[in-house]
């Protein structure tokens, strides 16, 4: 089974992900294959280059092929990436159809920022089966 993490709630990243999930893929034991991880709001901190969870997680991505990716919206609040939202509008608050451009800062390797519609594109290729929303 594939499955893709979705992680909005507060402290998922450092406990949930970093003390539960993160030791199992790094033994091997998770049970599952990890196809993507979604990181919202404060979540989006652990992928700061240097910060110790996110590093781990870094090599453990690059070696079992899971997507990493954090809100654009997360992310710009949090000076983890520069430029503007990708289909919202920054002066109107619309969508908008043509994609902002945006790019990471700071983070450890492998990390993309998008929205919804990117994470769609994402995993059109490699789909999981169930999405876990922690």
């Amino acid at each position: 089974m594939k499955v893709a993490y979705v992680l909005n709630s507060p402290r998922a990243a450092t406990y949930k992900l970093g003390q539960m999930i993160l030791p199992q893929l790094e033994a091997g034991t998770h049970g599952v294959r990890v196809v993507g991880i979604f990181f919202f709001d404060d979540n989006v901190f652990v992928l700061r280059r240097g910060d110790p969870i996110g590093e781990r997680l870094s090599e453990v991505a690059r070696s079992e092929g899971i997507l990493l990716m954090m809100c654009d919206m997360c992310a710009l609040e949090r000076g983890l990436a520069e430029g503007e939202p990708r289909w919202c509008d920054p002066a109107t608050g619309r969508g908008r159809t043509t994609p902002g451009e945006i790019r990471v800062v700071a983070t450890v390797d492998g990390v993309e920022v998008g929205c919804f519609p990117d994470l769609y594109a994402a995993l059109a290729d490699d789909p999981p089966d169930q999405v876990i929303s922690l």
